[in-house]
Formats: C-alpha cells, sequence, structure tokens
C-alpha cells in the first residue's frame, strides 16, 4: 500500500530507461487506484504491469474486491495471490488461493502465487511440509497445460520487510523442494522447465546477484528494493 497516482508515474517513467535492455521479464504491481497511470505509462515499454490481488468471482455481491476480468480490461497482466500479508492480515487460506489462480488463468491473467513459512514453522522444522502443502492446493485442479503461465514466488514470511533474509542456499533448498513437488504432482519437465519460482524474501541490490546465482531461482518478487527506480533497477540488472 504505496504511492499514489503522481508517485507510480514518476517512479515508473524514471524506471523505464533503467530496465530498458533487460535480460528478464520486468513487472510492477501497484495498487488498485494505480493501475490504469500504471498501464499507460508503461505503454510502449518493456515492463508490464500487475495487481496485488484478484477475487476469485467474476463479479457478484463482494463489495470491495475486484474480478480478473476488470483487471484485463485496464490492460493488467499479471496478478499477485495468496502473498504472506493476504494470509496474515486478510485470511487467505491455501483453498481461496487456488480458487483466485485459477480465476486469474480463466481470465487470460498470470498469477504470481506466493506461498512460505512463519518464523514458528521455520523454527520447528516444517519448512519443507509447508511449502508441500501450500503449492499442492495451490495448483489443486489446475491442468498441466496451464503451468507455463504460473509464477510461484517462495516468500518466507519471516524475511519479509524485517531486513532478514534467507540464505542464498537456504532459499535454493526450499524452491528446490517446492520445484520437486511440482514434479511429484506433474512431471520433471514440467518442474524444470514450464514453471518460474522466484525467491521473494527481501531481495535487493546488495544479494541479488548471489541468490540469483543459485541454480533453482529463477527470479526475485521484489518489496522495498521496487519503491525506488535506481534500486530496483539494480535487481533487474544484476
Amino acid at each position: 500500500m504505496n504511492n499514489n497516482i503522481a508517485e507510480t508515474k514518476a517512479l515508473i517513467s524514471e524506471l523505464k530507461p533503467l530496465v530498458k535492455d533487460a535480460k528478464c521479464d520486468v513487472v510492477i504491481c501497484v495498487p488498485f487506484t494505480d493501475l490504469s497511470t500504471a498501464v499507460a505509462q508503461a505503454a510502449g515499454s518493456n515492463i508490464m504491469v500487475g495487481a496485488q490481488n484478484v477475487h476469485w468471482a467474476e463479479k457478484g455481491a463482494f463489495t470491495g474486491e475486484i474480478s480478473a476480468k476488470m483487471l484485463t480490461e485496464l490492460g493488467v497482466e499479471y496478478a499477485i495471490i495468496g502473498h504472506s500479508e493476504r494470509r496474515q492480515y486478510f485470511g487467505e487460506t491455501d483453498a481461496t488461493v487456488n480458487a483466485r489462480t485459477k480465476a486469474a488463468l480463466s481470465a487470460g491473467l498470470l498469477p504470481i502465487v506466493c506461498i512460505g513459512e512463519t518464523l514458528d514453522e521455520r523454527e520447528s522444522g516444517k519448512t519443507n511440509e509447508v511449502v508441500i502443502r501450500q503449492i499442492t492446493e495451490a495448483l489443486k485442479d489446475i491442468d498441466a497445460s496451464e503451468l507455463d503461465k504460473i509464477v510461484v514466488a517462495y516468500e518466507p514470511v519471516w524475511a519479509i520487510g524485517t531486513g532478514r533474509t534467507a540464505t542464498s542456499r537456504d532459499a535454493n533448498d526450499t524452491i528446490k523442494v517446492i520445484r520437486d513437488q511440482i514434479a511429484t504432482l506433474y512431471c520433471k519437465n514440467c518442474a524444470q522447465n514450464k514453471v518460474r519460482i522466484q525467491y521473494g524474501g527481501s531481495m535487493n541490490p546488495a544479494n541479488a546477484a548471489e541468490l540469483m546465482a543459485m541454480p533453482e531461482i529463477d527470479g526475485g518478487l521484489i518489496g522495498g528494493a521496487s519503491l525506488k527506480a535506481a534500486d530496483f533497477s539494480k535487481v533487474v540488472n544484476y
């Protein structure tokens, strides 16, 4: 919940020349009120726009919610689903993550599906158990043909906004667990070549290269470092 319309316009304007030669996909996910501005400002560039949430229903009595078709009508291409803050503060569950993911896919939105363990779960040795359950439930009843449209973001909850970061090896090992579970649910090729798995625990200019050097980490879901064009571009161009 950062940046008003003017700030979003200025951020994307500053960001465009800094990432124009990026060797990766660049997506900026802004609050609902900034989406139209972001789409217009990013037009003609290599920056795509995403929402921070999407509802599972196409329409109906869901006051305050936004449907996938409402987003695609604006020109939005991605939607973050199941972010830890949605789980922690707004009652998001594995079941609602699955429902939102299916709704996004049905409307042509590309879901960025977030999973990750809390500090208590990590310290009690339940990390693998938690991420296996979360990815299994998130992908329930989703066909293998849809996997190349899905981005998975592993975001250890204890590392978000705290300045703490999992070691590059720990992040890599947990993402391998997630990828192995996708292979179990679908196939090895599906896990290796169809699904991109990002790391989302306080990736920034100082640690991006080390994290991205890990073989299982395909990208980053950037938090605080995305609010400054100079910092975000350094991560993009690490």
